[in-house]
């Protein structure tokens, strides 16, 4: 398997996405394609000492940057980094791209580039979230702030088969954020999206409430991009908030019952670090398409790989694309049967 990663993007680049690289081969026993300055890439190598072996150069000096527009990515600077990866990946020399870059480029190269998966409306940013049972998908975590109730509906059918083949989830409960538990709940867009996943082929567990969401109730989360970024960010500003407040419980006098309490904090905050967990897959996809952290350091990078090899080995991409074949053909036989 070859994951090609773009060693450009990211505050820590080139040297983290190399290290990253250089385990994953090691680890994962894949081979990694570096999208990226070839000089600075073997200078660091050689700097820190890191073996290139199983990992192969593709070489540009350009960088789309976050102060370009994300249109750049197809336009001023096709050539760059993040660019000539997902052009590989299209071409089919490697089986999934890994990205820490302008997550606005990645969104529209991978649109544009190894573009959506037949029959796919629009593409979802799928972090995920830790929850009191493990982890939930969020679709949408900020792709689409405007959306239609078909497209949330394929985002939940996207997200429960991430979870059962990715996550190893039997199952996953699919639930739709809601300003209510009740079927009547919502706008317009709840309402709608809520009879269409009645219907879908999912475990629909019915509407969660945002106070809900971190309980482990549901194991894909459905909204619309903008209410998936600021629960999003949300969660992002508690892990830091609660982990300022551990960190003062433990302060002083209390350093000794931490001692006693070190194994279960570590849990802790491990479920709130990205760097165990990946990075955001991009749903919707014709091939894996991750987006790691922008601050990402060599173990992100490593995971984000690791993360990128699961989805390869879960046949993501064909499973969502049989899916909606399946169901196209449904409905053509309900039609005809009408």
């Amino acid at each position: 398997m070859r994951i090609i990663l773009d060693a450009m993007g990211g505050d820590n680049a080139p040297l983290a996405p190399l290290e990253g690289a250089a385990r994953a081969v090691k680890e994962l026993g894949v081979e990694v394609v570096l999208s990226g300055d070839e000089n600075k890439i073997k200078a660091l190598a050689a700097e820190h000492g890191i073996s290139l072996d199983g990992i192969t150069l593709l070489h540009t000096d350009e960088v789309i940057t976050m102060e370009d527009q994300p249109t750049d990515v197809v336009k001023a600077k096709k050539n760059c980094s993040m660019a000539l990866g997902m052009q590989a990946l299209a071409d089919g020399k490697g089986d999934a791209f890994v990205s820490a870059g302008n997550s606005g480029a990645l969104l529209v190269g991978a649109t544009m580039i190894p573009r959506r998966i037949k029959g796919i409306k629009r593409a979802a940013m799928a972090p995920l979230l830790p929850t009191n049972t493990g982890h939930a998908i969020l679709m949408d975590g900020g792709a689409n702030t405007e959306c239609r109730p078909e497209m949330l509906e394929q985002f939940g059918i996207m997200g429960s088969i991430y979870m059962e083949k990715v996550m190893g989830i039997e199952r996953p409960r699919v639930a739709l954020i809601n300003n209510g538990a009740e079927e009547c709940k919502g706008r317009e867009l709840e309402q709608e999206t809520y009879q269409l996943l009645q219907k879908a082929d999912v475990n629909f567990v019915g509407n969660i409430e945002g106070r809900d969401v971190p309980s482990g109730d549901a194991d894909v989360l459905v909204t619309d991009g903008f209410t998936g970024n600021i629960v999003l960010k949300l969660y992002e500003g508690l892990g830091k908030f609660f982990a300022g407040k551990i960190r003062e419980m433990f302060t002083g006098a209390g350093k000794i019952g931490a001692i006693f309490m070190m194994d279960k904090l570590s849990a802790l905050k491990d479920s709130f670090d990205y760097k165990k967990v990946g990075g955001a897959v991009l749903l919707g996809i014709s091939r894996p398409v991750i987006k790691a952290h922008g601050s990402s350091d060599g173990e992100a990078f490593f995971h984000a790989v690791r993360q990128a090899k699961n989805c390869v080995d879960g046949r993501i991409c064909e499973t969502i694309a049989e899916a909606l074949a399946a169901r196209k053909e449904q409905e053509k036989a309900d039609g005809s049967d009408a």
